[in-house]
């Protein structure tokens, strides 16, 4: 394994299973959270943790700042998704060819890491920085972003030092990140009636009506590409499930899919679903025997949009700049912790090793440089903001 401290810690990071515990054997995040609470604890920097749900905290580390009135906040989550379908193993850290293999390596554990050495580094040198940091490992991330949710809560709920720029590790290939898509998600369950197939006019059909939801989305995507954000492109969305059926010689009396969109900045969640209902309706008058409901969502985020010319956004451009590396801020077509923290009037940007092809990949890996470089801007960004 390297001699680098931080490429350590990101091994011993790889080495705990904190798999979401949405998913089949997800222990969840307590043994990692215990894992970054006592590092700091041994480096004597102030740590503790913020319930989120039984057994599964955040961890708060804080270093003091020359002026108390203000706070960065350096935010990375701690869960990783399922090992299901991995070609490696996931919980045994390998180097080969400058990359550490493992999952979480790229999402998001190695940015996890050089933010803990970052902090850590400032604080072994006797640096203040100007103002307070706090190093924010959250849970939850990967399913229902419960953990950045009760950050933002507790942050509205004690406002004093006001939070003035917010740092979100995602893997970004070290580039300024500061608009991202939101994301909603939401079912939409057809009911039809029930009958023999051998008299399959005495039923409904619901999977046929259905088709139809899946046509018309379909026909109705193409207005997406009306409206196209300079840095993120058109909104999108996708039909990914469809569910429907007992057996063959039955006319199916129920059909659901469920729908993906991305959303654009200045998308309302309620908005688009009140667009869908709209076609519902439409099918509605247009197939007397259509009967179709759509659910709440399950997941709603809207998207991240920080101003190119806001203090955290120039400073990372700068300090990208200094280090030789893409000083331009960009977008990404994914959602992230980002976009809570700005709506809680947090300036946000999403910066982190790796590459977003990588995460949740069978064999997830993280180039090595790339993290020892994200120690170096996270330390520069929090050193110099003021």
């Amino acid at each position: 394994m390297s001699d680098s401290p931080v490429i350590q810690t990101l091994a011993d990071l790889v080495r705990i299973n904190s798999v979401n515990s949405f998913y089949e054997g997800g222990p969840g995040e307590r043994e990692i959270a215990t894992f970054v609470r006592e590092f700091f604890e041994h480096r004597g920097i102030v740590a503790w943790e913020q319930e989120v749900f039984p057994g599964r905290p955040n961890v708060i580390a804080r270093l003091p700042g020359r002026d108390p009135s203000r706070r960065v906040i350096l935010e990375a989550h701690m869960d990783t998704v399922s090992v299901k379908g991995m070609s490696i193993a996931p919980f045994e850290p390998r180097i080969e060819g400058g990359k550490l293999f493992g999952r979480g390596s790229c999402d998001t554990k190695s940015g996890l890491a050089a933010m803990m050495h970052a902090i850590s580094s400032l604080h072994d040198e006797g640096i203040t920085p100007p103002c307070e940091v706090w190093l924010a490992a959250v849970v939850d991330e990967e399913f229902s972003y419960r953990g950045v949710v009760k950050l933002c809560e507790d942050i509205t709920a004690h406002p004093a030092p006001a939070v003035h720029a917010a740092l979100v590790a995602e893997p970004t290939g070290l580039r300024a990140i500061i608009a991202g898509k939101g994301v909603l998600r939401w079912r939409i369950v057809v009911r039809g009636k029930a009958a023999h197939s051998s008299k399959p006019h005495l039923g409904v059909n619901a999977i046929v009506h259905a088709a139809r939801i899946v046509l018309a989305i379909e026909e109705d995507h193409a207005r997406l590409a009306v409206k196209v954000h300079p840095l993120l492109g058109p909104g999108t969305v996708n039909v990914g499930i469809i569910e429907g059926g007992v057996q063959v010689n039955f006319v199916p009396d129920t059909c659901a899919i469920e729908i993906d969109r991305r959303l654009l900045p200045g998308e309302s969640g309620p908005a688009v679903l009140a667009h869908y209902q709209g076609l519902l309706d439409e099918l509605k008058t247009e197939h007397p025997t259509f009967d179709a409901v759509m659910e709440p969502p399950r997941i709603l985020d809207e998207a991240l949009e920080t101003a190119a010319d806001s203090a955290p956004a120039q400073l990372a451009s700068a300090v990208l700049a200094g280090m030789g590396l893409d000083a331009t801020p960009g977008g990404v077509p994914f959602g992230s912790d980002a976009s809570k923290l700005s709506r809680a009037g947090i300036p946000s940007i999403i910066i982190g090793p790796g590459s977003i092809d990588q995460a949740h990949a069978a064999d997830e890996f993280v180039d090595i440089a790339a993290v020892e470089r994200a120690v170096t801007f996270y330390r520069e960004f929090v050193r110099r903001f003021e």
